[in-house]
């Protein structure tokens, strides 16, 4: 595979290479000694939006990230390296995000931005040390030197008049007068060896990511089983971690869009939908959630592209982990369940009990989904001094005695609490509720039936 650039080779693979390609050589030449390579005009547009989904899924590590004009992208990781346990850690987890995304990189990492720039740029030659990252700067110096002088790009347009002189490294450079060779060279080639060399400060203009999160792929050919989408939906969702942590924020809700055919025969795009039962922003939840989302979903049309949006987004708040922590797991363990049974069963089988504004008690306690619960506090004041398990349909009662039967004669203990509702929508209900006993000192919650023909029924059962 070759890349192409005004029909000129601009980049290639090794087996290109071994082919017979060279950089520079015109898009005839490639097709005459290797026919079978396949060769690809080069798209600015959309290696703009890889190098940015990039820098959007590296900010879960920094927010300090700036762009290189060489298609490179600096990282201040000095403030993370004790979170992510060192160095040698972060370096593993960026290499891993990044082959996340589909892409490789070439990592370097130094004391400086333009050390870590340079030694990421070398390719290491037979007498060259083949190591990318040191950590002190007396290290970085000794690679720097050993360094050719090419990489810095200020130096390129005076590579012969270097290599005449015996300017090969950077070590030859900075031997030579100063003044004469800011008299001879550009200034920009000095003030980059300052920094590299940490001799002179880095200033940088860091990226700052947008307010609202949006993010789009599209994929290699028309896919037809939604399975096979996991791949490019977890890269939007690595983005959108990135995006979070830079943010400061957790998503309770995101939208999966997967777009169809488009033009005359366009297909509206299909919608998925995941509702969070707590604020989230760990990658491997967000993506375990998808993945029972998309292995439930079947496609009416090929899908072309991925679009993903934080549809809400809250405050992230930092776990409060407890002294003597409750068996069974924490409540984020519980609530992660939920939403893992809820992508895998749908929303309307996993269910958590919840109220309704209305005075009726058939009504006011019922299921919601558990993605929409209400909080605990709201159903200790709706359950209080009520039965937890009332009856499907109230049981009329006999009478004996002028006492209501169930079992046995009923012994009121407390009430009545008066009831009146339903009379806005024609379904008045009229009710005086006691607390009963049987002689099993079994407990009741029966009403009276407040009407011409009154009635008693049994309406709910303590425990």
């Amino acid at each position: 595979m070759v890349v192409v650039e005004h029909g000129l080779v601009l980049a290639m693979s090794r087996q290109a290479a071994q082919a017979g390609v060279r950089l520079g050589m015109r898009g005839g030449g490639v097709a005459a000694i290797a026919p079978d390579t396949t060769v690809l005009e080069r798209a600015a547009d959309k290696e703009d939006q890889a190098l940015e989904a990039i820098a959007t899924a590296l900010m879960q590590y920094t927010p300090d990230i700036t762009y290189q004009p060489d298609w490179s992208l600096l990282l201040d990781v000095s403030a993370s390296l004790t979170l992510f346990k060192g160095p040698h850690a972060l370096c593993l987890r960026v290499l891993r995000s990044v082959a996340a995304l589909g892409f490789t990189l070439q990592l370097g990492a130094a004391p400086t931005a333009e050390g870590a720039w340079l030694l990421a740029r070398n390719a290491p030659r037979k007498d060259q040390p083949k190591g990318r990252r040191v950590a002190s700067m007396e290290r970085l110096q000794q690679r720097l030197n050993q360094l050719p002088c090419e990489l810095i790009p200020a130096a390129v347009p005076f590579h012969g008049w270097l290599t005449d002189i015996g300017a090969r490294d950077l070590g030859a450079l900075r031997r030579l007068p100063r003044a004469g060779l800011l008299r001879r060279t550009d200034k920009h080639l000095l003030a980059t060896l300052d920094r590299a060399y940490g001799e002179a400060p880095e200033m940088f203009e860091w990226i700052k990511p947008p307010l609202h999160f949006s993010a789009r792929i599209e994929t290699f050919e028309r896919v037809e089983h939604a399975d096979a989408l996991l791949h490019g939906a977890s890269s939007l969702i690595l983005q959108l971690v990135g995006w979070l942590t830079a943010m400061q924020q957790a998503v309770r809700a995101f939208t999966l869009y997967l777009e169809h055919e488009r033009g005359r025969s366009a297909v509206a795009p299909t919608t998925l939908e995941i509702m969070l039962a707590e604020p989230a922003w760990h990658e491997s939840h967000l993506v375990r959630l998808l993945k029972e989302r998309l292995g439930k979903l079947e496609l009416h049309a090929p899908v072309i592209a991925l679009r993903l949006e934080a549809v809400k987004i809250e405050a992230m708040l930092p776990p409060n982990a407890s002294l003597f922590p409750e068996p069974g797991g924490t409540p984020q363990d519980y609530h992660r369940l939920l939403e893992l049974l809820t992508a895998r069963l749908g929303a309307d089988n996993v269910l958590t009990p919840a109220s309704v504004d209305d005075y009726r008690p058939e009504i006011c306690n019922t299921w919601l989904p558990a993605a929409t619960r209400r909080p605990k506090a709201q159903l200790d004041e709706v359950f209080d001094g009520r039965p937890f398990w009332l009856l499907p349909k109230p049981i009329a009662l006999l009478m004996r005695d002028n006492r209501p039967f169930y079992g046995s004669a009923l012994k009121i203990l407390s009430g009545p609490e008066r009831l009146e509702a339903g009379w806005w929508n024609d379904k008045t209900a009229a009710r005086d509720y006691f607390v009963a006993q049987g002689s099993d000192a079994s407990c009741y919650w029966i009403y009276l039936e407040r009407t011409t023909d009154a009635r008693w029924f049994l309406h709910g059962l303590y425990a």
